[in-house]
């Protein structure tokens, strides 16, 4: 499941990303929302798209380090783990205190918030922003030198080297 929960916890966090400095948030209207979920097979009502765009935003936040994790308090109030079994394996499920299930929006950000957290703490420092500053994504670095610096090396990589590239021979020509 923590597998699951980053995946959707990087698609959330590059919901929207900026070209040719434009922001494209699939939130802004409820077709681009519907199909956003279609695509990432979360069964979430268009109505919770203004839930998911403010937890975005504080998710974006925490891992830019403009907010603290504690800042994800708010998504987390009343959310309790309840165990259970999945044949012999001891399963944990997220539900609401007094009984509820996790539905909708909160049914997306509650597990997103939670595998931030634990980004946070069991491999710090691996979510971040992309290294390209033009760039409104993030990256998951799981590489063994936590090296990673881009988004995509093909995009922002690429842009980035090839820019360089342009300034020295300039420079030197």
């Amino acid at each position: 499941m923590a597998e699951r929960d980053e995946a959707v916890l990087l698609a959330l966090l590059n919901s929207a990303p900026t070209s040719d400095g434009v922001r494209l948030d699939p939130f802004d209207e409820d077709d681009s929302a519907q199909a956003w979920l279609a695509e990432h097979d979360l069964d979430v009502p268009v109505a919770d798209r203004e839930m998911l765009r403010g937890g975005r935003d504080l998710l974006q936040a925490v891992a830019r380090g403009q907010q603290t994790p504690a800042a994800l308090t708010v998504m987390l109030d009343g959310v309790v783990s309840r165990p259970g079994f999945a044949g012999d394996d001891l399963i944990w499920t997220l539900g609401l205190d007094g009984g509820g299930d996790l539905t909708g929006g909160r049914a997306v950000l509650v597990p997103a918030a939670l595998a931030l957290v634990r980004l946070h703490v069991t491999r710090p420092g691996r979510l971040r922003p992309c290294a390209n500053d033009e760039c409104t994504l993030f990256l998951l670095d799981r590489s063994k030198t936590n090296s990673a610096r881009w988004c995509s090396m093909a995009v922002c990589g690429n842009r980035l080297k090839a820019r360089r590239h342009h300034e020295r021979t300039r420079q030197n020509g």
